[in-house]
């Protein structure tokens, strides 16, 4: 028979949601999303938000226990279902507590259809690349991602109708496109030598001055700026190269 001293530790008892919890942090753009519909719904005390930390981290055997993928967002429910991606959760929200607070639910089948279309650009064409703005990368690869994440904000500025992206009516776009605005604001001129992001393209600035004029659109760009300034005080472009690589005249950096 095995010592005690040898014996394996029992496994960790799964932990035990009280209400639905949302693991996120307040810099993320996606996760922020997700805590915008929660603020314009008013479901604070509803739904818990919490740093992956809390339960040791993304890559961490308790976390990648409720999400095998290790990223953030994800929310789990009280009876241990667990939605990960960021679209899943603001559909989710905005369909479970539809009664409460705003509503994203959009009046025509041709609205909707627009909300999903700025969701699916936002979602296949400027997430997927926006790491071009803050992460390690070659130069050329660097140089050719920013070039198209203007190409993109400049369709996006042809489809926002305003004041929201699909009218009069917030939608599910408004959720997923602010966070990501705020950081292609925040960057864009301060790093890459843009002069003002929606110089050129008034369409998208008069919306994003609607979105920053409400509570809960401020509150979440407080929340992303908040994060992004750390990045900043911490010297994260310059420990990354990439003013180095900015600084290199034969690539293209501002539009």
């Amino acid at each position: 028979m095995a010592s005690i001293a040898t014996q394996a530790a029992p496994a960790a008892a799964p932990r035990q949601f009280d209400k639905p919890t949302l693991f996120d942090v307040p810099i993320s753009n996606n996760g922020a999303r997700c805590r915008f519909i929660i603020y314009k719904k008013n479901i604070e005390r509803q739904i818990a938000i919490e740093s992956p930390m809390t339960l040791g981290g993304l890559k961490s055997e308790a976390y990648l226990a409720l999400n095998p993928l290790g990223l953030m967002p994800l929310l789990v429910l009280p009876d241990g279902t667990c939605l990960p991606e960021s679209e899943v959760i603001a559909s989710y929200l905005a369909d479970k507590y539809k009664d409460e607070g705003a509503s994203f639910d959009l009046p025509t089948p041709e609205l909707r259809a627009h909300d999903k279309l700025v969701q699916r650009i936002h979602d296949q064409y400027i997430a997927p690349i926006q790491g071009a703005m803050y992460k390690d990368m070659e130069i050329a690869q660097r140089a050719k991602a920013i070039e198209r994440i203007a190409f993109q904000l400049d369709l996006l500025n042809n489809l926002v109708k305003g004041p929201y992206v699909s009218g009069d009516q917030m939608g599910l776009a408004d959720a997923a496109l602010f966070p990501t605005l705020t950081f292609v604001r925040f960057i864009l001129p301060q790093f890459f030598g843009w002069k003002d992001v929606f110089e050129q393209r008034q369409q998208l600035g008069q919306y994003w001055a609607t979105i920053e004029s409400e509570p809960a659109g401020a509150k979440v760009i407080n929340e992303i700026e908040g994060g992004l300034q750390k990045w900043k005080d911490a010297g994260r472009w310059q420990e990354r190269g990439i003013l180095e690589q900015v600084a290199q005249k034969d690539y293209k950096w501002s539009y």
